[in-house]
């Protein structure tokens, strides 16, 4: 590769956060980084209410902002902005700044230096997700400095075309202006895979590339850049085979999508005939229209933690029973799988004052912290209850252990039902209830479990994780990762037995649903169902028509055991 690369060529490695192959010219964006400069202020009650003026013009932009971006983003992705306003109303944020500016410190060192204060706070938890929110709150700020100065907000509403952004970070409030048909890629100094350039990126189809090292010094504006999304590279002023070689890589990028157009309409079966459903992952109501868009024939797993994150309290019971309406009405009659709250281990919510665990992973976490948290808990099963009349519901429970969880979870439920009874409010009286098997006591205890519950969804990821004793994060020992280890795939091949006997259905919604390499195993193994991002529906697909079930059932059973 070295060989294609020119005296002023540079290739930088970084995160893929969103596939694709991105050619353009580097719009680069420093305006991100600011100074500020500490005065003197005599006048304080004058300069308290420029500070507040300046907070009553902040919140009158976001809501334009917003409203703007619900067409382009979608009304998930706007409700960034909802938490951007409730840092403007956060009385710790507000207080914190009146008393810098009552101490005689102007307005906009006393907003950066709150704003840093808080920053601070974020960036030093171990949540990635977290992390990522201190970037709203270092937006925010900005947004009231400049308005304080006079200044406009940045405009990237005219790009010019085959544009790629080149960034130290862009902000929510930048991506929601984008034009995208003039954006090809996304390049920033900051960012990991929950960041908001990542989440909208992948939204937009956009190829996108984040944590790389000073990135907004190696690149000038009008730097010729590709960017690969997939395997994390930005090539700067490429020589021109490379150039090449990436546009026969993009060539053949899009003769493939076409391609994979051609088994939309197929049904999803082996050449022996074994009938595999395909399903959809998805965490935003935006994603429908791609899973409709590539075939899925249902929702196989809704992550309604992402409705909990990003706020200050909780979701209520009428915001969440509007978004499950909404994704049971888009799917029309297809079956949607809604996992409850699924927060704890990577994913922690500040409100609900989860303890520091020094095995979060094995802690208070997903269906145990609802049980702990029934008035939650409840909330959330209401909410379903109520949505489940404008379509085809089925309620799933994630990391249960024994069978004690899954009674006291349907006994939760069966209390929701008889409060809406009381309140003549209409709900389905055919919601299956599922569990994900994702720890090797639900895999072991299977054939217990199925005696209560209507189908199994298995989670691979974290199965994977339990059973082999290797936190997946960890490079260490991430070469122990083995989806194919004989006690994975038997803990499969037993989850599998089990549900059939007693006549219920088994889905895969794990990362290895949708690895070409491991689907012909697990239809092998006998699964039903495989449940994958949007953007792999038509992938998956293909290498299912391609496959014969008898062949992979007798490899596999080679492969159950292999030492």
């Amino acid at each position: 590769m070295s060989k294609l690369m020119g005296v002023n060529s540079v290739v930088i490695k970084g995160i893929p956060v969103s596939e694709g192959i991105g050619l353009g010219r580097a719009v680069v964006i420093k305006e991100s980084e600011y100074t500020v400069k500490k005065t003197k202020i005599e006048d304080t009650g004058a300069e308290l209410r420029r500070f507040l003026d300046s907070i009553e013009k902040a919140k009158e932009q976001i809501r334009k902002i917003k409203a703007e971006s619900q067409e382009s983003m979608g009304e998930k992705n706007a409700m960034i902005f909802d938490a951007h306003l409730l840092i403007l109303d956060d009385p710790e944020f507000l207080n914190m700044v009146k008393e810098k500016i009552e101490e005689g410190i102007n307005a906009e060192f006393a907003i950066d230096e709150s704003a840093r204060f808080f920053e601070n706070i974020l960036l030093s938890l171990e949540d990635e997700y977290m992390r990522e929110r201190a970037n709203d709150i270092k937006d925010v700020a900005l947004r009231l400095i400049r308005i304080l100065n006079g200044e406009e907000q940045i405009d990237l509403k005219n790009l010019p075309e085959d544009s790629i952004l080149v960034a130290h970070d862009l902000t929510p409030s930048q991506i929601a202006q984008i034009n995208k048909q003039n954006v090809r890629g996304f390049v920033t100094e900051k960012g990991g895979k929950t960041s908001h350039t990542a989440i909208i990126a992948r939204t937009y189809e956009i190829p996108a590339v984040v944590g790389v090292e000073d990135i907004i010094n190696k690149i000038k504006d009008g730097d010729f850049l590709i960017v690969d999304g997939y395997e994390g590279f930005v090539y700067v002023n490429p020589e021109e085979d490379l150039i090449k070689e990436y546009e026969k890589k993009l060539v053949e990028e899009n003769k493939r999508k076409e391609e994979l157009k051609s088994f939309l309409y197929v049904e999803s079966k082996t050449q022996d005939g074994k009938r595999i459903k395909l399903f959809a992952n998805i965490a935003h109501i935006e994603e429908i229209d791609a899973a409709l868009k590539n075939g899925a024939e249902g929702i196989g797993l809704f992550r309604t933690e992402f409705l909990f994150m990003d706020r200050s309290q909780p979701p209520s019971e009428d915001e969440q029973f509007e978004v499950y309406k909404t994704v049971l009405e888009k799917m029309e009659g297809k079956p949607v799988i809604i996992r409850t709250l699924d927060v704890g281990g990577d994913k922690n919510i500040s409100y609900l004052n989860i303890d520091k665990e020094e095995n979060p992973f094995l802690g208070y976490r997903a269906i145990r912290l609802c049980l702990g948290n029934k008035e939650l808990f409840k909330t959330q099963l209401r909410a379903l209850l109520r949505a489940s009349i404008y379509g085809k519901l089925k309620i799933m429970f994630p990391m249960i252990t024994c069978i004690d969880e899954v009674y006291q979870a349907k006994w939760i439920i069966q209390e929701a039902k008889e409060e809406l009874k009381k309140e003549n409010i209409s709900y389905s009286q055919n919601i299956e209830i599922g569990i994900m098997i994702e720890t090797p006591a639900a895999a072991v205890i299977s054939d217990i479990l199925a005696k209560e519950v209507d189908f199994f969804s298995i989670g691979t990821n974290d199965l994977i994780q339990y059973t082999l004793a290797i936190d997946r994060t960890n490079d260490k020992v991430s070469y122990l990762y083995n989806p194919l280890h004989p006690a994975i795939l038997r803990l499969i091949k037993m989850t599998v037995e089990n549900a059939h006997k007693r006549g219920i259905e088994v889905g895969v919604c794990g990362e290895i649903a949708s690895n070409q390499e491991f689907v012909s195993v697990l239809i092998g193994l006998g699964v039903d169902e495989l449940s994958v991002n949007p953007s792999k529906i038509l992938n998956v697909k293909k290498k299912i028509l391609q496959t014969r079930f008898e062949e992979e059932n007798l490899r596999v059973r080679e492969l159950l055991n292999w030492q």
